[in-house]
């Protein structure tokens, strides 16, 4: 059953959720929403032609950052100086990037301007964050998300050149802030690097501390 959510800040239990992890519609993207949401293992994706859609999936794609699998071609890459590393430096050039990118099965962006908007926001209170990788003082890569303790809830990431975005996960892994990298939905590329499906159960007892 999909819920439909009013002006009220609250969601239907996340085990209600259908069998691909969508749980509830409509809504807004208010502060106190998202917030409410990350903290309950919920999420919002959808695209400019849809309402909001809120997901929260049975099994969570995540990567622990002690599973790290960095091959020797990546590991010579961070030693070579190639490229410079930050964090919160330029979140919205970082947001914005990840929403104009294009990829490859993919004929538009799920980041509207209201999801960057609501994420800027988020970024200037201290939940969200991100990393960026520069080459010559230009911004060729990186990722945002959002904080849920000491958990990080991954949006996006984007590459403009090879393996920028993969260097700003691995940053992002070896800065020792989290006991867990959230990547919601399965795919090849984060399962290369260590990523696996654990169970939402599981998920929600890193989110809470336990």
């Amino acid at each position: 059953m999909i819920f439909r959510l009013d002006d009220r800040l609250i969601f239907p239990d996340p085990k209600l959720a259908e069998p691909d992890g969508l749980l509830a519609v409509g809504g807004d993207l208010s502060t106190g929403r998202l917030l409410l949401a990350y903290h309950h293992g919920i999420f919002p994706w959808y695209s400019d032609d849809t309402p909001i859609l809120w997901y929260s999936p049975h099994e969570r794609f995540v990567l622990y950052p002690e599973e790290l699998k960095v091959s020797k071609t990546m590991r010579q890459l961070l030693r070579s100086g190639k490229f410079t590393v930050t964090i919160d430096t330029c979140f919205d050039k970082v947001i914005e990037a990840c929403s104009s990118i294009k990829r490859k099965g993919e004929p538009g962006t799920w980041i509207t301007a209201e999801m960057q908007v609501a994420y800027i926001e988020l970024h200037k209170l201290g939940y969200a964050h991100s990393v960026e990788v520069w080459q010559h003082n230009e911004l060729v890569g990186g990722l945002y998300g959002v904080e849920t303790g000491n958990v990080f809830c991954g949006e996006s990431m984007f590459s403009g050149v090879n393996n920028a975005s993969k260097s700003a996960l691995i940053y992002l892994c070896q800065t020792g802030l989290y006991r867990l990298i959230d990547c919601q939905v399965y795919t090849g590329h984060l399962a290369s690097l260590g990523a696996r499906l654990i169970s939402r159960e599981s998920y929600m007892k890193v989110v809470k501390g336990q």
